[in-house]
């Protein structure tokens, strides 16, 4: 465990209170930029959702999904403190820079998480809920506790958190999950893997040296590479799925065609490129995937939900 307080991200005169926290401080800790991609997927779950759903309830599932999110995310935070301080992309985070007390974004994390889990179960229904459980559990346990120290598929299993909230979503609407539902989960579930090691390709010292046994740091940049590809290639049937089950429309079909291609050629220029700029560029455009697939669900979802709320 390395030591907070000789943490590399502060310098002389950088020193601060933990009681002088701001309330910035605090959302930071709750990782915002990762929580505005993951309450995007879960508000587009509930849209396309083939019912309608009272504003205000639609509202409290999509906060709940936010909080679940911002709380794990916290409790992250606490528990990786020590490599956090160690990692040049991570050093800067709350707790390593002795802003907020490690016992404090614990609890922060715990109160958030048990609270969102709970307004979701007793403001919407109790299947969400369960699923959103899931999620924090999946993202808290199996992948921060127990796999991202110890194994290079820990962005493989433990990513399924982050492809829980458009179902979570759905059900929040429909009170079931369905293979729509499912197609969804499996959409983010496949993106996950090559999102994060473009991300590792470049980072691959910022991993080693703080002892992450990432697929790029274990298996060389080489197999990591491949496997990229594979899973693009993978994700290419998923990611038009929604419009052969209903789901979406011909926008929605030539758009994800569109931009399941793109992911493959940008898994090829990875593949080709001896650099690190093809997988920033990678890490880059999967971010901008993610949003434009889910985007055009909700718009050709659109105009019905506007026809089931306006019967």
């Amino acid at each position: 465990m390395v030591d907070i307080s000789a943490s590399p991200g502060l310098t002389a005169g950088q020193e601060q209170s933990f009681s002088d926290a701001l309330p910035g401080d605090y959302i930071t800790l709750m990782k915002p930029r990762v929580m505005f991609l993951v309450v995007f997927t879960g508000l587009a779950g509930l849209v396309a959702a083939p019912t309608s759903i009272n504003p205000i309830l639609a509202a409290v599932a999509v906060l709940a999904i936010a909080l679940a999110t911002g709380g794990a995310g916290a409790i992250n935070m606490w528990y990786d403190r020590d490599i956090d301080a160690i990692m040049e992309r991570t050093r800067a985070r709350p707790i390593p820079l002795g802003l907020i007390e490690p016992s404090n974004a614990l609890a922060f994390g715990v109160i958030v998480t048990i609270a969102s889990i709970c307004m979701m179960g007793l403001a919407v229904n109790w299947l969400s809920a369960g699923i959103l459980a899931a999620a924090s559990f999946t993202y808290v346990f199996v992948y921060t506790i127990w796999l991202k120290r110890r194994s290079p598929q820990n962005i493989v299993i433990g990513g399924a958190s982050g492809a829980f909230p458009p179902m979570i979503g759905w059900a929040a609407a429909t009170n079931h999950v369905g293979m729509t539902a499912i197609s969804l989960f499996l959409i983010t579930f496949l993106w996950t893997p090559p999102h994060f090691w473009a991300l590792s390709l470049y980072r691959c010292k910022d991993y080693a040296r703080a002892g992450v046994p990432m697929m790029s740091v274990t298996a060389g940049p080489k197999s990591t590479k491949r496997q990229m590809l594979v899973y693009t290639l993978l994700l290419f049937p998923f990611g038009v799925a929604p419009y052969f089950l209903g789901a979406a429309g011909p926008i929605y079909l030539a758009g994800s065609t569109l931009l399941g291609l793109m992911f493959i050629a940008a898994a090829v220029a990875v593949i080709r490129d001896e650099t690190d700029s093809s997988a920033k560029r990678m890490f880059g455009f999967s971010i901008l995937y993610l949003f434009l697939i889910f985007g055009l669900l909700m718009i050709d979802a659109g105009p019905g939900l506007i026809a089931r709320l306006g019967g």
